[in-house]
C-alpha cells in the first residue's frame, strides 16, 4: 500500500531559533528549508502528489509558488526541485489537477494539452486524467426517503469520463514519459462501478476513486466492494484524499494499492485534540500561542479588556516552566499550572485544556520518539505555536503513519 504526499510546498527552517522566534539573516527558503523526506530519519512516504493548480494557479487563483519555483521546477524537473534525485529509493511523483480548486465552475479550466505539458514540462510519473468532482453522495437511507440522482451529478461524471478518454488517446499518441490515471466519481456503490467499467473499456489500468472523503467509512467500503467486482485483474485502485488507517486490508482486498492524504500531517494544527501521533495513540499538543499572532487575543489586547504586558508576561512565563521541564528543572504541576494561567487570558472560549496538557506531560512522548526531529528539538516539537513547531509536530505525525501504515498492512 503507497502512501502519496500533496505538496504545498511545506518545509521547515533547520537554523530556525525557537528563542529569538527569528530564521537566520540569509536564509533561501528553497535552498535552505527541508522537506519531510530531509528532515526525518526515514522517508515518511512512498511518492508525493502535485497539482497543477498548486504550481500554476488555476483561473483567478494564484499558484503557492513563486514565479522563481515555478521557473525551476520547469526547468530542472520535479524530482530535482523536491530533491528527490540520488535517494536509495526512487520515489514516484503523481500529477493532478486539483480538481477542488475548481469545483464550482461548470466545467474544468484546462485543455488536455495543458494538462499533458505540465506533467510531461515537470517530468511525472503519474499523470492523473481532469476530472470534475460530484458532491453528492445517496446512502440507503436517501434512497429510501425517496431522494434521487442530481442531473449535474450523472453531468460530471460523463464529462470526467469523455476527458478521461481524449487525455488516454492524446498521452498515447504523443507517447508521453508518465502513467496515465482516470478518476471513477460518482453518487452511489453502483455508479462507481460503472464508472470503472468505462474506464477500463478505454484502457486504464491505473484507476482513481475521487470524491469520497466526507463519505462513512461504511459507504466507502461499499464503492470499493463495488467497485472491486468489476475490476480487472490489472488494474489498480488509487484512493484520492483518503486515509483509514483502520480499514486499509479492506481496501487492500478490494485492489487498492495507493492512497494520498494530508491528514496526519494537517492534524498538527488543524485538530482541537489529537495533534501529535504516537505508534498506539495521540495526544494534544500544548498551546501557548503568541500574543500579537492570535486574532482573537489581539482584539481583546486593543479593545482593552486584556492587558498586554500581562499577556507577554504570561506567554513567556509559559515558554521558560516548559523548557525547563523538558531539561528536568520543573514539574508537571508547574507547566500545568503555567499553561492554564496564560490559557485563561487568550482563550475566550473558556476552555480548560488541564488534564490533556498534564496526560501529554506525564507521557512526555517527544522524549523517547526517534523520528529524527523530536530528538532534535525537544519539547519544541509539542508547543502549538507557529508554523515552524508545527509543521515539525505535522512531519513526526507524518512519521508514526507511515509505521502506522505498514504495521497494519504487514498485519494481512
Amino acid at each position: 500500500m503507497r502512501f502519496f504526499f500533496p505538496d504545498s510546498q511545506d518545509q521547515i527552517g533547520p537554523f530556525f531559533n525557537f528563542e529569538s522566534e527569528e530564521h537566520p539573516v540569509h536564509r533561501v527558503r528553497q535552498r535552505d528549508d527541508l522537506y519531510a523526506h530531509e528532515a526525518l530519519r526515514r522517508t515518511p512516504y512512498d511518492g508525493m502528489l502535485v497539482s497543477k493548480a498548486i504550481v500554476d494557479g488555476v483561473m483567478d487563483r494564484g499558484s503557492k509558488f513563486t514565479e522563481a519555483q515555478r521557473e525551476r521546477i520547469y526547468r530542472t524537473g520535479a524530482h530535482d526541485f523536491y530533491r528527490l534525485k540520488n535517494r536509495r529509493r526512487h520515489l514516484e511523483i503523481m500529477g493532478d489537477c486539483g480538481a477542488f480548486a475548481y469545483v464550482d465552475e461548470e466545467e474544468p479550466p484546462y485543455s488536455i494539452d495543458e494538462v499533458i505539458g505540465f506533467y510531461e514540462g515537470v517530468g511525472l510519473d503519474l499523470g492523473v486524467s481532469m476530472d470534475h468532482i460530484v458532491f453528492g453522495y445517496l446512502s440507503e437511507a436517501q434512497k429510501k426517503k425517496g431522494q434521487g440522482v442530481e442531473a449535474d451529478w450523472v453531468r460530471r461524471q460523463e464529462l470526467t469520463v469523455e476527458i478521461a478518454a481524449e487525455f488516454y488517446k492524446s498521452v498515447r499518441k504523443q507517447g508521453c514519459g508518465f502513467t496515465p490515471l482516470a478518476v471513477a466519481h460518482g453518487w452511489s456503490p453502483e455508479s462507481y462501478q460503472r464508472a470503472v467499467t468505462d474506464l477500463q473499456k478505454i484502457g486504464y489500468q491505473r484507476i482513481a476513486l475521487g470524491g469520497m472523503v466526507p463519505l462513512r467509512s461504511n459507504d466507502v467500503l461499499d464503492v470499493i466492494s463495488a467497485t472491486a467486482d468489476v475490476r480487472k485483474s490489472t488494474t489498480e485502485f488509487h484512493l484520492l484524499g483518503l486515509t483509514r488507517t483502520e480499514h486499509m486490508s479492506k481496501f487492500a482486498d478490494g485492489g487498492v494499492t495507493s492512497f494520498d492524504s494530508t491528514s496526519p500531517f494537517r492534524q498538527s494544527f488543524m485538530d482541537d485534540k489529537d495533534n501529535y501521533y504516537t505508534l498506539n495513540s495521540t495526544f494534544v499538543a500544548l498551546r501557548v500561542p503568541q500574543p500579537d499572532g492570535n486574532p482573537a487575543l489581539k482584539r481583546r489586547i486593543q479593545a482593552g479588556e486584556v492587558d498586554q504586558q500581562e499577556a507577554v508576561h504570561a506567554e513567556r512565563l509559559c515558554l521558560k516552566t516548559l523548557r525547563a521541564f523538558d531539561a528536568g528543572k520543573a514539574s508537571v504541576d508547574r507547566a500545568v499550572a503555567a499553561l492554564r494561567s496564560y490559557e485563561i487570558i487568550y482563550d475566550t472560549k473558556g476552555r480548560d485544556r488541564s488534564t490533556a496538557y498534564r496526560r501529554t506531560l506525564e507521557a512526555a512522548p517527544w522524549k523517547s520518539c526517534r523520528c529524527g526531529i523530536c530528538q532534535d528539538v525537544g519539547i519544541e516539537v509539542m508547543i502549538f505555536r507557529g508554523a515552524e513547531r508545527n509543521k515539525r509536530r505535522g512531519f513526526h505525525n507524518l512519521a508514526v503513519f507511515k509505521r502506522r501504515l505498514n504495521r497494519t498492512t504487514t498485519r494481512r
